[in-house]
């Protein structure tokens, strides 16, 4: 962790450490420990009684911390205090990715003879010679019904960059675990062993007869726009790539809320988006069609202008000839001056408090990059009107989980083959109702996954704008 995220860092689950320790069973013993704990930073989760007499406790401790360098701190400081012995110790998140986060579970228990006949042969045969005869019958007699495969190729996993399919596997299993955890859907995480576009299309086009739906996850830019493409035109299952569409759909979510507490109407928005990458350019379509007219990205090259030549490519081009509407020239700096809203999808630190402070009043900031943000909050709390960023520490988290799983379960509800912008826009609007209007302050603009049903509510307006639009089979 760098010295910039340890400043504003505070202790998180995320390097959560559990420990078991034998004390000795004085008065006092238990307050020296709670105190250390508290010195080194860290906070204590849970504390769990094992066993106790007249002459010592074994207690377990489940501390969250800054850091893993933190985390071995709290273990090393704990086994300095002379009356207590320290039994085990376990990483906690690495403790829940041993032998990854799935497992397959049959839902047909096959206790006897009768069952497996029925189960596989020979009664499975019937069951084939039906899809058979009628293809559509898979959807009725398989998995495929509710069923995603989340497909990535490595290149662009969370903030670490071009890692390689096995290590962007436990994101893959954790997106699997979300699915099913907040919509009841199923999936099965697959890693290509490519990075060719080619390969990549035929690959899911390949194993798609076996899902309901592709959701597309870390692929780099811009091989991920022709690939989510294709894969739409060519095949007639939803295909969803999130780190586009999941981020604009809870970013817009987020801005619908944030102008309804600062009386400001999409409208009349002048948007500066920092980072022109897949997340930047999804955000910037989505808000052009919920309605916001004034939107200017910008990325390493500065703002993003009509007859601009440098650090191009055609998807960029598109985006480019129908925002930037006064065709301002230069750095973010430029761009930021008046503008009511700050979008970052970029790198850490680029938006400094001078920058905001050209800002028109009660700016919104939403600054995404992780997990070091382009703005931490609380540099900025006294004139900001509104700060999100994709951090689960500070208020206001942007958080795909919002999203992605009600999106699938929605369109497989109403077996859509395809997911529109029409059903994302309904997508935002239903997670920016979840809250209601009496809850909505300024550290409130976006809901918690953990508050009601977001899934299925989000999952409802899905189904009906994608029977409303026409590409619903049911």
């Amino acid at each position: 962790m760098s010295d910039t995220e340890n400043q504003h860092a505070i202790a998180s689950a995320g390097y959560s450490v559990t420990i078991k320790v034998k004390v000795q069973n004085n008065i006092g013993n238990f307050a020296l420990i709670s105190s250390k704990i508290a010195e080194l930073g860290s906070s204590i989760a849970e504390v769990v009684l094992h066993y106790t007499d007249f002459n010592y406790n074994i207690r377990e401790y489940t501390i969250n911390c800054k850091s893993v360098d933190g985390s071995q701190k709290v273990v090393s400081e704990l086994g300095k205090f002379s009356f207590l012995e320290v039994l085990e110790c376990r990483d906690d998140t690495l403790d829940m990715h041993i032998d990854g986060k799935l497992e397959i579970i049959s839902k047909s228990k096959l206790k006897t003879a009768d069952e497996l006949a029925r189960a596989y042969t020979p009664g499975v045969a019937r069951v084939c010679k039906m899809i058979h005869e009628n293809p559509e019958d898979v959807y009725k007699y398989t998995i495929k019904n509710n069923c995603v495969a989340v497909v990535t190729d490595g290149t662009a996993v969370l903030g670490l960059g071009d890692i390689g399919p096995e290590a962007g596997m436990p994101v893959m299993e954790g997106k699997a675990a979300l699915f099913k955890q907040f919509a009841g859907v199923n999936s099965f995480p697959i890693g290509l062993a490519t990075k060719d576009t080619e390969e990549i299309i035929a690959a899911v086009k390949a194993i798609a007869p076996s899902f309901g739906g592709i959701n597309l996850e870390d692929i780099s830019a811009p091989r991920c726009f022709e690939i989510e493409e294709r894969l739409i035109e060519e095949l007639d299952i939803p295909v969803f790539h999130d780190d586009q569409h999941g981020t604009a759909v809870v970013v817009l979510a987020g801005v619908i809320n944030a102008t309804k507490i600062l009386n400001k109407k999409l409208e009349d928005l002048k948007v500066v988006v920092n980072g022109f990458g897949a997340g930047g350019v999804a955000c910037i379509n989505i808000l052009l069609e919920a309605g916001i007219k004034n939107i200017i990205a910008c990325d390493t090259a500065g703002t993003a202008y009509k007859g601009r030549t440098e650090n191009l490519n055609p998807v960029k081009e598109k985006v480019i000839a129908v925002t930037n509407p006064e065709n301002i020239k230069g750095t973010l700096a430029d761009a930021l001056k008046g503008a009511d809203m700050f979008l970052g999808v970029s790198q850490p630190g680029v938006l400094s408090r001078e920058m905001v402070e050209t800002m028109n009043p009660n700016p919104i900031i939403f600054a995404l990059a992780n997990p070091i943000p382009e703005i931490f909050p609380d540099e900025i709390k006294d004139i900001a009107g509104v700060v999100a960023t994709g951090r689960s520490d500070y208020a206001n988290q942007v958080n795909n989980v919002l999203c992605f799983p009600g999106i699938f379960r929605g369109a497989f509800d109403c077996r859509a083959s395809k997911i529109t912008m029409g059903m994302k826009l309904a997508a935002a609007e239903a997670i920016a109702d979840s809250i209601e209007e009496k809850e909505l302050n300024k550290n409130h603009i976006i809901p918690s996954v953990f508050e009601g049903n977001i899934g299925y509510n989000v999952a409802e307006a899905v189904k009906s704008k994608a029977r409303e639009e026409g590409v619903a089979k049911h």
